[in-house]
């Protein structure tokens, strides 16, 4: 059995920053982490075209800006470097493939037991914390949603995490499944390749550039958010016109206000929209039944396919894990308190990454509890 002072879960940005904060106060932690890497969903589950859609001064860690030669939109490849550099900067030591089976809290004496699977020998090793830190994120598990006749599906199924380049799907039939920002530009990337796209559209949203994502984040700092909201549609509206027709509904609240509220990221057009104009990529309503390789969608027609790629984005899975969830989390895996206190819960519970916020949340997150934690301690020592 190990005692630590703070034990984080989770070995991604969110568990890196919290460990950097934790340092600058010369707070003893330990980071567990199911993956034999840091980063892994940077490292080793992004698409090859993939670059940060928010501009780089709202995409870095705690005292690490990004340096002034960088480009505004940081490709992956060059985050990855950013983060390889943070580990060493802060000499950053997770431990690495301990799957975390159990962290409860333990009334009598006041501190978190945790217990980790040791996947290279087996077994199960026990640590002692004062404070518990849930870093595993917002997309720590992947998740496809049940479709009647999914199981009897004859071509290949992917999560978007699993996508690389549509290189390898040249001459395929490929529907995409979800709108996000990863669906629109997965399948703008296919489409590149000359394959034949369709992509799943069901709900409203708002498609925007990163310019104008860029400029509402500036103006939100001084102005209302209904007012950026105003001003964000309008651009949107002059740029790319009326997209009902071709499939994509814009919904009544605007973007600022949706991701403040819901955590529902409006869409950063890749060039997705002019293909989708073009009719190089056709938009589908939903599935209503899969059969073989032929997909029946819920306006009646049926097309065959020989890919479908999910990108139906990911689940918290903290509450598998953390038995007392309740005292942060809610049910879904999600913080329990609304922003911007969500970060903090009862018995030295924290959770990190999970605003909904990306990395500029992440770093927010990771300073606040970082602070906390050293206040609580260094009461404790006053005492």
């Amino acid at each position: 059995m190990e005692e630590i002072v703070v034990l984080i879960v989770g070995a991604g940005p969110s568990g890196l920053a919290t460990s950097a904060c934790l340092s600058v106060h010369s707070i003893p932690h330990i980071i567990l982490e199911k993956e034999d890497i840091y980063a892994s969903l940077w490292k080793k589950r992004a698409y090859d075209r993939l670059k940060l859609h928010l501009a780089k001064e709202f995409c870095s860690l705690p005292f690490k800006p990004h340096s002034p030669d960088s480009p505004t939109y940081i490709p992956k490849d060059m985050f990855v470097d950013y983060l390889d550099d943070y580990v060493k900067t802060f000499n950053i030591q997770p431990k690495y493939q301990r799957h975390v089976e159990s962290a409860s809290y333990d009334e009598a004496d006041g501190k978190w037991r945790i217990e980790a699977r040791n996947v290279l020998t087996g077994g199960v090793e026990v640590y002692v914390a004062e404070f518990l830190v849930v870093a595993s994120g917002e997309n720590s598990g992947k998740y496809i949603p049940e479709l009647p006749g999914l199981d009897s599906f004859s071509g290949e199924t992917l999560h978007s995490s699993e996508y690389k380049s549509g290189a390898k799907h040249e001459n395929k039939e490929v529907l995409v499944v979800g709108c996000g920002n990863s669906g629109m530009e997965i399948a703008y990337d296919l489409s590149n390749y000359g394959v034949q796209t369709a992509i799943v559209i069901r709900n409203p949203v708002h498609v925007v550039t990163k310019e104008i994502v860029r400029v509402g984040m500036i103006f939100s700092k001084y102005l209302p958010i209904f007012i950026v909201d105003i001003m964000a549609v309008l651009m949107s509206k002059i740029l790319y016109g009326d997209l009902s027709k071709y499939g994509i509904r814009r919904p009544t609240k605007g973007p600022f206000y949706l991701k403040e509220t819901a955590g529902r990221a409006p869409v950063i057009d890749v060039g997705t929209v002019a293909k989708i104009k073009s009719k190089e990529i056709k938009v589908v309503p939903a599935i209503s039944s899969i059969t073989g390789k032929k997909v029946l969608f819920e306006d009646g027609v049926e097309r065959e396919f020989d890919v479908i790629v999910f990108a139906t984005g990911y689940r918290s899975v903290a509450n598998n894990w953390l038995k007392d969830f309740k005292h942060v989390l809610n049910e879904t895996g999600m913080p329990k308190n609304d922003f911007p206190h969500h970060w903090k819960g009862e018995k030295n519970l924290y959770c990190c990454g999970l605003s909904r916020r990306g990395l500029f949340g992440v770093s927010m997150d990771a300073s606040a509890i970082a602070d906390d934690i050293k206040k609580a301690v260094t009461e404790k020592m006053n005492k």
